[in-house]
């Protein structure tokens, strides 16, 4: 039996149903794909530019501080060694990238187990329209409370939609996202998902 969905009017009255797609919206979740996807989308939001100097780079430490043997003191080649005051340091970090790659077939059953976690934990709304004429933050407001979105919610919009982005980007814990950069972190970390008819479509397109 095909999941349904009812779907919303801005002014949250339902106004038809949608059939999704099973192998999509309602497949077994997997959390260690969902968390492997999350760890790497952390790591890569790392800027990683931390560096410490090595020895040789430094400044000083060409002359040898004293001679090789006779002195009674341990040997040295340079005061900038590690062990040294004002010494490079050894085994610092340097500047790296700290993603990793993921299978694409893991990213993709990341990303459906995440979208069936949400249709399953009723935390998926799915809007006709937002019906937005001008960038109004008060009315894009107004639309999400009418369909009883939680405050930490997530908009998909199925493309670039200026009005819709500049009127709710000012809304506390509302984030607007495109389904071409629709990413498993922002699903699991929003309390609703509340997703354009025309982007579900189009995100049944994609991960069919």
């Amino acid at each position: 039996m095909a999941t349904k969905l009812a779907v919303l009017n801005n002014t949250g009255k339902k106004v038809s149903d949608i059939e999704l797609s099973d192998s999509i919206f309602a497949i077994e979740p997997s959390k260690s794909a969902m968390h492997l996807v999350v760890v790497n989308y952390l790591a890569s939001q790392r800027q990683g530019t931390q560096s410490t100097l090595t020895r040789s780079e430094v400044s000083g430490g060409g002359k040898k501080p004293w001679r090789q043997k006779g002195s009674g003191r341990a040997r040295q080649g340079s005061t900038r060694a590690p062990q040294w005051y004002h010494g490079g340091i050894a085994h610092g970090p340097k500047p790296r990238a700290y993603g990793f790659s993921i299978n694409k077939k893991v990213k993709r059953l990341a990303m459906k187990s995440a979208l069936s976690s949400k249709v399953a934990a009723e935390e998926m709304i799915v809007l006709d329209s937002f019906g937005l004429d001008a960038i109004k933050t008060a009315e894009a407001k107004k639309v999400l409370d009418a369909v009883k979105a939680a405050k930490k919610t997530l908009v998909v919009l199925p493309e670039k939609d200026d009005v819709v982005y500049k009127s709710a980007r000012n809304i506390e814990g509302v984030e607007v996202t495109l389904v071409n950069t629709l990413n498993v972190y922002d699903i699991l970390n929003c309390d609703t998902i509340v997703v354009l008819k025309d982007a579900v479509t189009k995100i049944e397109e994609v991960y069919a």
